[in-house]
């Protein structure tokens, strides 16, 4: 076999492997990648404070809770217009239940259309698998145990399960971002050392560490500012229009933008739900939210996050689609979120390995 075309099959099982291991082991390697991605977003403000002699684990300690103080803190402000629009839910399902089923008799009956064919199918279908099963042989009757459709204490167990593991993941997460600050350069230059012994090798590795450093803390830099845009944006336009919990709706946007594509159509369609139910059933209030809402997000993921991003990133729109497209089928909603920040790392080390170039030909702009 060529030496050329056994290489490349080597290389595609190494892949293959590795994104096997990747999907296997999410629950260790998503809390690993945002414990790295949170040092680089807050090792400047750690680094500022070191130069101001302050001890690099007292400012780490110090900036870590002051976040999550600071998120407990406005939580718990806008906590009041949370439970006003979880407890308008079930009016707000009430209400779309009633819309669903009044029917305009001039429309000729859409529905209920639909609910007769879907009967009738059920009737053959039903007739199809022959009669109802009777009394077996001996006199021993079929007995079927049926669940119940909705199951409470079911759902409460998994839910308490699921909030359990994403508290003790927001702790890994936080203790790993609180070890990481506190280290410093410490891994970067022990990776620097083992390298190799020499001078060219340890070169490369500094220039790849730094241009990843540099291009996380500028698409960081971005997110946050885009974020933020977002989040006064929509609760001001909401606000304006009259929807309730116009804060709460701000608030959802801001934090939904940093997941790419998903997000974004999440609160649109949202809104535009709970404005429909909110005015009464008006479809013209629904599009009005829904529009607003979509104008916001194609200026900010069309025209300005896409000019700035590719400035501080330097690669293609297609590359990066199809890239967090990949890590979402991985990881899902993780994946979506640390896509981008993955796909730069990745792009600075091919950049710089002579038979890694393509791959980081392809990502480039």
């Amino acid at each position: 076999m060529p030496v050329d075309v056994r290489n490349m099959a080597l290389g595609v099982l190494m892949v293959l492997a590795v994104l096997a291991v990747l999907r296997w082991a999410a629950a260790f390697f998503i809390p690993l990648f945002l414990g790295l991605v949170f040092s680089y977003a807050l090792s400047p403000l750690v680094d500022w404070l070191q130069r101001l002699r302050v001890p690099r684990s007292l400012s780490a300690a110090v900036l870590v809770l002051g976040i999550l103080g600071g998120m407990g803190a406005a939580a718990y402000s806008f906590s009041d217009d949370a439970n006003d629009l979880v407890a308008s839910l079930p009016e707000a399902a009430r209400k779309l239940r009633d819309s669903l089923h009044r029917t305009p008799k001039k429309s000729g009956g859409t529905l209920d259309s639909v609910q007769k064919a879907a009967t009738e199918l059920q009737r053959a279908a039903e007739e199809a698998g022959g009669p109802a099963p009777g009394p077996a042989r001996g006199g021993v009757a079929h007995v079927i145990v049926e669940k119940p459709s909705f199951d409470l204490r079911e759902h409460l167990v998994s839910g308490t399960l699921g909030l359990a593991t994403l508290v003790g993941q927001v702790v890994v997460v936080t203790c790993l971002t609180f070890f990481l600050l506190a280290a410093g350069d410490t891994y970067r230059r022990k990776l620097v050392k083992i390298t190799g012994p020499g001078l060219a090798e340890k070169k490369l590795t500094v220039q790849a560490l730094d241009e990843i450093t540099a291009q996380m803390q500028r698409y960081l830099l971005v997110q946050l500012l885009a974020s933020v845009g977002t989040g006064l944006a929509t609760g001001i336009c909401f606000g304006v229009i009259g929807l309730k919990h116009a804060a709460v709706w701000g608030i959802a946007a801001g934090i939904m933008n940093l997941i790419p594509y998903v997000g974004p159509i999440a609160i649109t369609a949202g809104a535009a739900l709970v404005a429909f139910l909110q005015f009464g059933g008006s479809p013209q209030m629904a599009l009005l939210v829904g529009g607003a809402s979509l104008v916001i997000d194609t200026l900010k993921g069309y025209v300005l996050v896409p000019w700035v991003t590719s400035k501080a990133t330097r690669m293609n729109a297609v590359a990066v689609f199809v890239g967090v497209l990949g890590w979402g089928w991985m990881w899902g909603v993780w994946g979506l979120l640390l896509g981008m920040p993955i796909l730069m790392a990745v792009k600075a080390v091919c950049d710089r390995v002579d038979h890694l170039k393509p791959i980081g030909e392809l990502l480039a702009q």
